[in-house]
């Protein structure tokens, strides 16, 4: 017998026997292996639930960003948002601001998020000779400049904002600052 005939014979056997069990009122078993118990507790050594920044924050963070801003006279500013894996959620770019703040803003947000620390630590360890910081960029997202700040809500990192633009870097900072306490002030799952 041909190989092909032999699976043409082999699915007609399944089909076949697949048929007499729905002829008999039998109903097929279906298994999840997510469903199953033995499964669960296997998979739990492996598998972490990641707390991550949504939409909804990302928007408040921006906005108590440039509230912030705005009172404390910033000439402008870009402000980047990103989850917890570094995408960017949310980018707003202030009038009179120039237009490589909105890129330089996102890359400070996924350098706060990657290293789960202020970006202005990073930016002072090269300022101070840490040379062997510069080709991490080669590998990773990487924008060692002042105005990138994780957002953590119980001790864990669920999103960055990095803020590019207003009047001085330490401006920068602070902007960021306001944005991301306006989700850490908040505490998981209030809303204003």
């Amino acid at each position: 017998m041909k190989p092909s005939s032999r699976l043409i014979a082999a699915s007609s056997v399944v089909l076949g026997l697949g048929a007499i069990g729905l002829a008999l009122g039998l109903q097929p078993r279906v298994t999840h292996a997510a469903s199953a118990p033995s499964d669960d507790a296997r998979v739990s050594g492996y598998v972490l639930n990641q707390p991550t920044l949504t939409l909804e924050g990302a928007k408040r963070a921006a906005m108590a960003a440039i509230a912030y801003a705005r009172s404390h006279g910033a000439p402008g500013g870009s402000v980047a948002v990103v989850d917890a894996g570094g995408h960017t959620l949310y980018l707003e770019r202030l009038d009179g601001t120039f237009a490589a703040a909105a890129e330089v803003s996102i890359g400070k947000a996924r350098t706060a998020v990657n290293f789960g620390k202020p970006t202005r630590g990073l930016e002072e360890a090269i300022n101070k000779g840490r040379a062997a910081l510069l080709p991490v960029a080669d590998v990773t997202w990487f924008t060692p400049l002042q105005g990138g700040v994780p957002i953590v809500v119980n001790g864990q990192v669920i999103g960055g904002i990095g803020v590019s633009g207003a009047l001085t870097q330490q401006q920068d900072e602070e902007v960021a600052m306001a944005g991301a306490q306006a989700i850490a002030g908040a505490g998981v799952g209030e809303k204003p």
